[in-house]
């Protein structure tokens, strides 16, 4: 998927729907139990953007077609600086198309992977940009339920939250608790609770009513009180507006409207001038895809082509359902 493989496309009426063709594929950057992430650039514009991709069949195989239809219709209707912002979507026979907002700065559990060291002013800001993507999503009525490093993206000067829109039953509470474990993992490396991997649910539980999380003594007392709010195990006691933290002493400083329009430079900047991502997801891309998203023209011409001769080859219940997904597919375009 490198950037000299997509030949160069002629122009576009601006008129027409955007699709597949209106954009060359740059490189991958991420992947996910069905989904992939590249780097792309439009045609038209020369503009950058992260497409996130769906293999159809795979949807629904796993019968993930209504969490990404859900996705899809929840963040149409989003639009903040510290959001990762759907700008189109579009589909073709293979796949589900989602263009959003690139942020070349990687997520921060990279950065943590790369030993990096977050001072206690970055997390600061950190927890003040997260919190005002909070309560905008609370405004909402959506609650996240997926904060973590991994789900925070750095541009090359501040945090943006990618939305997740799986089902739950939790309060808006529960994403608070989660900022509180995110910024303790930051300024700590790893995160204040023992748990493993196979640890049952009812232990989690307990451990979490139970533990007693260790501060170090270098940390400011004011940080250490925000935490121990936001990890209040009772989510009637536990910060969770925007009022809460506002009204922190620790917090009194900041200015809230210089942090929403992104003019407070944090200590820690992203390494411009490259991707901050694990470049095994391009070779894995290039050497291990069976069906590379840069040779999808060719390989949809000639799928079209064979399919043409022998229709009758395909299963009849994945074909009612992708011809399902294919009607009630959701197309947007922010810019219309």
């Amino acid at each position: 998927m490198g950037a000299n493989t997509s030949s160069k496309s002629p122009p576009f009426d601006e008129n027409e729907d955007v699709t597949f063709d209106h954009f060359e594929i740059l490189r991958a950057i991420g992947k996910g139990s069905f989904g992939k992430v590249c780097v792309v650039q439009k045609n038209d514009t020369k503009k950058m953007y992260a497409m996130k991709y769906m293999n159809k069949q795979k949807c629904v195989e796993r019968n993930e077609v209504r969490n990404v239809f859900k996705e899809l219709q929840i963040m149409q209707g989003l639009e903040h600086p510290f959001l990762v912002n759907l700008w189109y979507s579009f589909q073709d026979e293979e796949d589900m198309f989602m263009v959003v907002d690139l942020l070349l700065g990687g997520d921060l559990r990279y950065h943590l992977q790369q030993n990096v060291r977050f001072q206690e002013g970055t997390v600061k800001l950190f927890i003040c940009e997260l919190v005002l993507a909070l309560d905008y999503l609370q405004s909402r009525h959506i609650i996240h339920r997926d904060i973590k490093p991994d789900n925070i993206l750095l541009d090359e000067h501040a945090p943006e939250m990618f939305n997740s829109t799986k089902p739950t039953g939790y309060s808006f509470a529960v994403d608070w608790w989660s900022l509180g474990i995110t910024a303790y993992e930051l300024l700590r490396t790893r995160r204040p609770y023992h748990i493993r991997s196979n640890t049952s649910t009812n232990e989690i539980a307990h451990v979490f009513k139970t533990a007693t999380v260790m501060y170090p003594a270098a940390w400011s007392t004011g940080m250490v009180s925000l935490i121990k709010k936001l990890l209040e195990p009772n989510p009637e006691k536990r910060f969770s507006q925007l009022k809460d933290i506002q009204d922190f002493p620790y917090l009194s400083d900041v200015n809230w409207d210089a942090v929403l329009q992104k003019r407070i430079m944090p200590e820690f900047i992203p390494t411009k001038g490259r991707l901050n991502c694990d470049p095994t997801f391009e070779l894995e891309e290039m050497i291990l895809e069976s069906k590379p998203l840069h040779k999808k023209k060719k390989r949809l011409a000639k799928k079209e082509k064979d399919t043409s001769k022998n229709n009758s080859s395909q299963a009849c219940h994945l074909q009612k359902h992708l011809e399902m997904l294919q009607r009630d597919f959701i197309v947007f375009n922010r810019e219309k």
